[in-house]
């Protein structure tokens, strides 16, 4: 009787653990969340309306000297949709998330704060790992999809402010140019890139080592990796996505 009694409360124990290691990691994907999207978004958007005036700045007076007005639209919405905004996305979330889930991590290891997770028979990988992955993937096309609306907009302005381009225009142009399949691609384009760079921030926090000096090796690191791998996947990608698609402005 003693012994049943004594197994109840060992599994009632261990029922109890594992519902509190649950609770605790649904709260720190929703803080993971956080920090990628809404802590990464007034960045992202600021960004992008700069990239938009510079890059529009840039390609609308060209056009305007072959007299292709009509183009300008179109040309901007498919750099931006398939090019520019997952990549500066992505770019930003190395330098703000990716470098934070490195050193996270890294000042965890080297102060022995993981191997206290093993004493708690807690999984450090889906306990640390998993969140940030599942926060990157979630909300890094969310906030391209803001990123990309942000420089369509600073573009119009940019081109009707200097250039006297009536935004009616630009828009008929750039959403004739638009297609579901750009879009698909742009969004499946940054679950990769998310993917990738919370797999390469956490790698290097959960193998950094030699104190305070290892910590910040391990972030530099970890953001020129990332970077170097946006960049290579992005020709990769775009190779595999967009190569054998027709011309997207050839009936404007």
């Amino acid at each position: 009787m003693m012994a049943s009694e004594k197994e109840n409360s060992q599994l009632f124990k261990s029922l109890f653990i594992q519902y509190r290691i649950s609770k605790i990691e649904l709260f720190n994907t929703l803080d993971q969340i956080q920090l990628v999207g809404p802590g990464s978004l007034s960045i992202s958007l600021v960004t992008a309306c700069f990239v938009g005036f510079v890059f529009t700045l840039q390609v609308a007076k060209e056009f305007l000297y072959f007299d292709a007005v009509s183009l300008i639209g179109a040309v901007l919405t498919i750099a931006f949709v398939r090019e520019l905004s997952p990549v500066l996305t992505s770019v930003i979330i190395i330098g703000r998330v990716g470098s934070c889930f490195t050193a996270e991590l890294a000042t965890m290891k080297v102060t022995e704060q993981i191997d206290a997770l093993y004493l708690l028979h807690t999984n450090p990988v889906i306990y640390l790992v998993l969140p940030r992955i599942l926060a990157s993937i979630v909300m890094l096309p969310m906030l391209n999809i803001f990123s990309f609306a942000t420089s369509l907009a600073s573009s119009a302005f940019i081109c009707f402010v200097l250039y006297g381009i009536d935004p009616v225009l630009f828009f008929l142009s750039s959403f004739s140019s638009l297609s579901l399949l750009d879009i698909v691609n742009s969004l499946l384009k940054t679950i990769i890139f998310g993917l990738v760079i919370s797999i390469i921030s956490c790698f290097w926090g959960l193998t950094a080592k030699g104190g305070a000096k290892g910590v910040g090796q391990s972030t530099t690191s970890s953001v020129v990796t990332c970077l170097l791998t946006v960049f290579i996947l992005d020709f990769v990608l775009s190779y595999l996505m967009f190569s054998n698609l027709e011309s997207s402005i050839k009936t404007l």
